[in-house]
């Protein structure tokens, strides 16, 4: 009896833990950063849904050292969804964005998509849509 007890235990403990395997729904998107003026700091990445966009931390967040001028970053498990990404080169190490008393940012930052903006940041130009495969994104500072 205490053998069968044992066998139960570890098949219902095996099951268990194949499935905990298995609960990975989401994808993976990588971001490559090529084109970093200098090595210096980290790089910072949010990303982000429209609701925390802009207004602090995304709902997944990387920093990484700079190596030759470039990076790679990977957001694993990520739901299917629209999202954006932000990128800054975040010199000093201070974990935010600094800028110029003119209000210009001193630091250089990128977003999805890569578009020009005259102004704040805008979701709508940095959106894009993950679905059912992984996705590689390039972001140019």
């Amino acid at each position: 009896m205490k053998t069968l007890t044992t066998l139960i235990i570890a098949f219902v403990l095996s099951i268990n833990l194949g499935n905990a395997q298995e609960n990975k729904t989401g994808k993976n998107i990588t971001v490559t950063i090529e084109n970093i003026s200098n090595n210096n700091g980290n790089i910072v990445l949010g990303l982000h849904t429209e609701n925390t966009f802009m207004k602090g931390q995304g709902i997944k967040n990387s920093e990484t050292k700079i190596v030759d001028g470039k990076v790679s970053v990977t957001f694993e498990n990520v739901e299917a969804g629209t999202y954006a990404i932000i990128a800054l080169h975040d010199e000093n190490e201070n974990k935010r964005m600094d800028f110029h008393e003119n209000g210009m940012p001193k630091e250089s930052f990128g977003m999805s998509n890569n578009p020009v903006n005259y102004g704040p940041p805008q979701y709508a130009t940095a959106k894009f849509e993950l679905s059912d495969q992984d996705l590689d994104l390039k972001i140019s500072l």
